[in-house]
């Protein structure tokens, strides 16, 4: 079995406001609109991508793994579970330290009109149960230093910050594991 096929592959999962519905190319021009924000790059840098550039990040993401194979991609869209309205993202790249289990790099993404209402925190709860049932050991996340909101989520997922910073500033966070 290749490497690229042993990655676990993205299933939709549901809580009690969201849906998680696993990435397709097809999801950029729903996506688009919302988020094309400059506000949603104050943390991470760049600017938002033109619709064709988010359908091809979201072609190359929906693989499931990086084009070597060495690490597994997974992605989901948030929708609210009443409406099916698209309120942001989640997703996770995989690693194997060793040869048993995952690592988890998570990362989270809400559009600007439903920041603060939980949705972060919610699908990034319900993406790392999924994970911790699918084999993940440890999670971790790079977050800009004064990000309280993710800040916020990576504390509530019971990740601690580190002395790790990565080259644009952004601290690493762990759990235990």
């Amino acid at each position: 079995m290749s490497q690229a096929a042993a990655w676990p592959v993205a299933t939709p999962v549901r809580t009690s406001r969201l849906l998680l519905e696993p990435l397709s190319a097809e999801h950029a021009v729903e996506a688009f609109p919302l988020f094309d924000d400059e506000r949603l790059h104050v943390w991470t840098g760049g600017r938002p991508p033109s619709p064709d550039e988010l359908r091809e990040r979201f072609r190359r993401q929906a693989v499931g793994h990086s084009p070597d194979g060495r690490q597994g991609w997974l992605n989901w869209l948030l929708r609210r579970a009443g409406d099916r309205k698209l309120v942001g993202t989640v997703q996770a790249t995989l690693t194997r330290p060793g040869p048993d289990g995952f690592d988890a790099e998570l990362a989270w993404l809400v559009a600007v009109p439903y920041q603060g209402l939980g949705y972060g925190y919610e699908g990034a709860q319900a993406m790392a149960d999924w994970l911790r049932s699918y084999g993940v050991n440890r999670l971790a996340a790079h977050i800009h230093p004064a990000h309280d909101a993710s800040i916020r989520i990576a504390r509530a997922l019971g990740l601690a910050a580190t002395d790790a910073v990565s080259g644009e500033g952004e601290v690493l966070w762990r759990d235990r594991g």
